[in-house]
């Protein structure tokens, strides 16, 4: 079957779905750093006020050209205006459900909330400093990972000289916490 006639889904459904990004568990609110917030709100921007409008100039340009069955410029920019429009999509849900938490009303305490950089040492006699941050805002391999992941969760009220224990896939560890800062409050 030609692919002209084949109707695309509109995919709301799969609006709060983004590669590799978690859903939002049921009941609880996008907890979001401000800096996590301005970010997301930026990239909004970007694809609305930029990216959109030169991709509609390029498919309404390669649209008066003529035959669009067979006009890459057409067919591709029709295809990418989809995918801004679901990340927009996206964003705009996610922002509208976000809940901004300012990690410096905890600067210098030791107990360990929303936002803290936290340090610990596994049974291995491995360190590693994570982040505490929104869903949206993970990336595992710069040390920020999800409030909802395992680590966070385990690691969340405890205190600095504290040990908790964590199932891991390999068995169970214990985490003994080290360090634990949050960034100064803003002038």
């Amino acid at each position: 079957m030609n692919k002209a006639f084949v109707k695309e889904s509109e995919g709301d459904e799969d609006d709060d779905l983004e590669a590799g990004v978690p859903a939002i568990p049921a009941g609880t609110k996008n907890y979001m750093t401000p800096d996590g917030h301005r970010r997301m709100k930026e990239e909004l921007l970007h694809l609305i006020d930029v990216e959109r409008p030169e991709v509609v100039r390029v498919v309404s340009w390669a649209a008066s050209n003529g035959d669009r069955s067979e006009n890459g410029d057409y067919l591709y920019g029709k295809k990418r205006l989809r995918e801004i429009d679901r990340r927009i999509r996206f964003l705009t849900k996610r922002l509208d459900r976000a809940e901004v938490v300012d990690p410096s009303v905890h600067h210098g305490s030791d107990q360990i909330f929303f936002g803290a950089t936290v340090t610990y040492e596994n049974l291995a006699g491995e360190e590693h400093t994570v982040t505490i941050v929104g869903i949206d805002e993970l990336d595992p391999l710069n040390g920020k990972i999800s409030w909802i992941s395992p680590v966070a969760r385990a690691l969340t009220k405890m205190r600095e000289g504290d040990s908790v224990s964590l199932k891991t896939p390999s068995g169970m560890d214990e985490l003994t916490i080290l360090d634990v800062r949050y960034p100064a409050p803003r002038a």
